[in-house]
């Protein structure tokens, strides 16, 4: 089963992390050429397809219609001045996934993101990086995962006293609701456990700018990696 190296035309979806992919050729004439190693739904839209090959190039026929990714931006009303910060907030703030894009996307992930918000959660992935809520100003905050310089007895990048909730990801994602919207679909403060936080914060509108879908953010880069900017906007 020879294998043949040919450029990839992905036509802006994301299906391999290199312009050139590896095609397998079958001795069997009934056997089509097949692609090796490469993804079957484009990480952008969440398109699946069958990349069309011929003798010199690999090609994806229809365009990618999120070719630079997707900043996602959702608010969040928290009237109580209180916020329950941690992974899973589930079942009390649930979505169904059916008629959503494919979550491994992020166009599916920004769905899903938005779907919850409307029901008053404010959710993203984060994947496996437990971060922390940073304060960054009076009404501004951060979702991130700082830097930390083993040289320097492990000093973080950010300030270890702005951190006001640290999230353990289980579930690879932040959940942020109001307290009392919380309480009454049914929260218990006794149940929450050690990995959720109950903090105290301006009561207001803030807007979530939750960047994982970006083209090109990469959550294992050096340096503080900021997964959602906080905003107080009314």
């Amino acid at each position: 089963m020879p294998l043949k190296t040919l450029p990839l035309k992905p036509n802006g979806h994301m299906i391999h992390r290199t312009n050139n992919v590896k095609v397998m050729q079958f001795d069997e004439p009934q056997w089509p050429p097949m692609l090796r190693d490469h993804l079957f739904e484009c990480s952008y839209c969440g398109q699946y397809f069958a990349p069309r090959i011929t003798d010199d190039a690999v090609y994806v026929d229809s365009p990618c219609q999120h070719t630079d990714g997707i900043t996602t931006v959702v608010t969040l009303e928290v009237p109580s001045g209180k916020i329950v910060v941690t992974d899973d907030l589930r079942p009390l703030y649930s979505v169904d996934r059916h008629d959503l894009a494919s979550y491994n996307s992020a166009l599916g992930q920004a769905q899903y993101i938005e779907a919850m918000a409307a029901i008053g959660c404010a959710y993203g992935p984060v994947g496996n990086t437990c971060p922390g809520l940073y304060r960054t100003g009076g009404n501004s905050y951060i979702i991130a995962c700082p830097e930390y310089d083993y040289e320097d007895n492990e000093k973080p990048s950010l300030p270890e006293s702005d951190c006001i909730a640290d999230i353990c990801t289980d579930l690879w994602a932040y959940s942020i609701a109001d307290h009392d919207h919380w309480k009454a679909r049914g929260g218990d403060t006794d149940a929450l456990g050690w990995s959720g936080s109950i903090v105290e914060i301006p009561a207001g509108t803030y807007q979530f700018t939750h960047h994982t879908g970006e083209r090109g953010f990469d959550r294992d880069a050096p340096g503080t990696v900021i997964f959602a900017h906080i905003e107080k906007i009314a």
